[in-house]
């Protein structure tokens, strides 16, 4: 337990998002006829393309937290179907590594008012989705950047 009451693996968690935002308000979200994804579902997928709505690429988005402990979320980013389909052919490939990837936030986290925030996201890990590295909107590089209360993130995410 930690001084806040909480077991210690409730710090360090992974919050995935299962549908980017703009799906999610489409009439036939993940469904319409056209929809591409990498796997058979969109919660398992890492890639996506629906018509008339975008391509999204699924990236981590960690938030350190006080106390050295971390929430990531698993987000989508809006990219270019360019983008899209150049992370698809090096996705398995030994040049993942240099994956570079300029988009827009595609979820709404909990506590900040990101959506559709301008992001750069990289391949941190070769065995991870890149991770948002960094971003000119000003509050979600404060996102990135600060340390935030434990406490008041991890009330605000579901258990």
């Amino acid at each position: 337990m930690c001084r806040c009451g909480r077991p210690l693996d409730a710090h360090d968690r992974h919050l995935r998002f299962e549908l980017p935002e703009p799906v999610l308000t489409a009439p036939d979200q993940d469904r319409a006829a056209g929809t591409w994804m990498t796997h058979e579902d969109a919660r398992t997928s890492v890639m996506m393309q629906v018509p008339r709505v975008g391509a999204f690429v699924r990236c981590l988005l960690p938030v350190k937290l006080s106390g050295g402990f971390v929430v990531t979320f698993g987000v989508w980013l809006a990219v270019r179907p360019g983008d899209l389909q150049r992370a698809a052919l090096v996705w398995r490939e030994p040049t993942y590594v240099d994956l570079t990837l300029d988009g827009w936030l595609a979820n709404r986290l909990p506590l900040w008012d990101c959506l559709a925030s301008p992001a750069h996201a990289s391949v941190e890990d070769p065995e991870h989705t890149p991770y948002v590295t960094s971003s000119s909107d000003a509050l979600l590089a404060r996102v990135l950047g600060e340390e935030w209360s434990h406490d008041e993130v991890l009330a605000a995410v579901p258990r």
